[in-house]
């Protein structure tokens, strides 16, 4: 048996369309009803369960009289309107067998990049929990304004599952676990556990199946994955059918060790659920500052900006051969950085005031990629 699955105390399940809906969409009332069976049994023995699930857009399909998972963002979020009651009235019905209470969370990109909505969420989630309510979430597809993308939901769990201090992160597929090379391919072997994310470096993953439900593949859940080991959470990865067995702690799928320890959420929100809105170009000393020292980054070491941003928003930060070195929240808009751009904080104070003197992005606010 998996130590670092029956000594799990909170539990973070991601869930993928393919593995709730027939290839033509339409939730499969058996599947559902497999896995809430094994979601229960692990609330029986103590484990508090969040459930992030796909399925909304699939789900709607048939409702919606769509052979296909469609490509236009108006017609996914129209198709997401109707699966996603549809679904979580499924999970209701089924966790209702359990006795248990399905609580709906439907979560954006945008809902865990801001500190104050981050928090918000936490506190929803601890309460969730202490009633005794099963969470489930959901990318929140319906109003999303840029393009649905597949692996939200994959990066989205492990986001999750640091949000709530899960003890484990348990991602269910449509293949049994990670394999050495596309699992159709003779010869492919299975790998039972990684003990360090390098242990992958041959490894060849494919892409999305047919079925058209999905988006994505591999290369995803190995993505959800490494976000969350290096913060501390081991992951399972296997498939859907074995999720009674992987949730007792039997040695089915992949087990992926944690590598890390928690790092503090802001940043990892910083690191792995934001997007850069701009660019600062470094000279090889404020490099070395960031990257040895730990320091924050001084007006006298940005030699260059591009890019459209305000005030406490996300941008890289890159070194003289472009390489990406940090993400951090910037504390100037874009139009101001020029004026200070090599110049020293005393004279910054000097010339423009104190206002001007301080970080350009403060070690706090601060990761390194």
């Amino acid at each position: 048996m998996r130590a670092a699955v029956t000594e799990a105390r909170r539990i973070v399940v991601k869930v993928g369309s393919s593995s709730l809906t027939g290839p033509r969409g339409g939730i499969d009332q058996d599947q559902v009803s497999s896995l809430v069976d094994a979601l229960a049994a692990a609330r029986r023995r103590g484990a508090e369960v969040v459930l992030v699930s796909s399925g909304a857009i699939a789900a709607g399909l048939a409702p919606l009289r769509l052979k296909k998972r469609p490509k236009g963002l108006a017609i996914q979020q129209a198709a997401a309107s109707v699966g996603q009651g549809l679904l979580v009235h499924r999970y209701t019905e089924e966790l209702a067998r359990h006795g248990l209470t399905a609580g709906q969370v439907l979560l954006t990109v945008d809902d865990v990049t801001r500190r104050s909505h981050y928090r918000n969420a936490y506190q929803t989630f601890a309460k969730l929990l202490e009633l005794g309510v099963l969470p489930i979430v959901n990318e929140n597809d319906t109003v999303a304004t840029t393009e649905i993308r597949f692996g939200d939901n994959d990066r989205l769990a492990a986001l999750v599952a640091h949000l709530v201090h899960a003890d484990l992160l348990v991602l269910l597929s449509d293949v049994d676990g990670l394999y050495d090379a596309p699992p159709t391919q003779p010869g492919a072997r299975r790998v039972d556990e990684v003990h360090d994310l390098a242990e992958l470096a041959g490894v060849r993953v494919g892409k999305a199946g047919p079925a058209g439900v999905g988006t994505g593949g591999m290369r995803t859940k190995l993505e959800a994955a490494r976000i969350a080991v290096e913060a501390g959470i081991p992951v399972v990865l296997t498939a859907a059918t074995a999720a009674a067995a992987a949730l007792a702690g039997e040695e089915t799928g992949t087990l992926f060790h944690a590598t890390g320890r928690r790092r503090p959420t802001r940043l990892l929100w910083l690191a792995h659920a934001t997007e850069a809105l701009g660019t600062l170009r470094l000279d090889a000393g404020a490099v070395r500052a960031l990257t040895q020292r730990g320091a924050s980054l001084l007006a006298a070491g940005v030699t260059g900006v591009s890019g459209g941003f305000h005030a406490g928003d996300p941008v890289d930060l890159v070194g003289p051969d472009g390489t990406v070195v940090a993400r951090g929240l910037v504390a100037f808009d874009a139009e101001e950085i020029p004026q200070l751009l090599g110049r020293s904080s005393g004279e910054l104070e000097t010339e423009l005031g104190a206002t001007y003197a301080r970080e350009i992005v403060h070690r706090d606010d601060l990761v390194l990629l």
